[in-house]
């Protein structure tokens, strides 16, 4: 195959690329149409629409977490004791507070 290619000019080879493009999207579009079909045969087989099919399977709703700490100087700033602390934890810590002076 290579001394085939080898053997061609450079006008030759730039039309053989054209037609290998084209004849590679047009196996992509039938491939993409192939599955389609197989995948509306299988989802109606199993009795899906295909709402059923593109719908998110299932929708948890994740109750907040609750707040475990409070800085005493200002109560609108909680923590849940969760990630980094909060700059506020941080300089009561620095300043000699403990976590458990800060526990709601």
């Amino acid at each position: 195959m290579i001394m085939e290619l080898q053997a061609k000019s450079f006008t030759e080879l730039q039309e053989l690329l054209k037609a290998v493009d084209a004849e590679i999207s047009r196996r992509e579009t039938e491939e993409k149409a192939n599955a389609k079909k197989q995948i509306l045969e299988l989802a109606k087989s199993y009795g899906l629409s295909l709402d059923d099919v593109l719908s998110k399977a299932t929708t948890t709703v994740r109750k907040p977490v609750e707040a475990k700490y409070k800085n005493p100087n200002d109560e609108s700033q909680t923590w849940t004791g969760r990630g980094r602390k909060p700059v506020w934890v941080q300089a009561l810590l620095d300043e000699g507070f403990s976590l458990e002076d800060l526990t709601i």
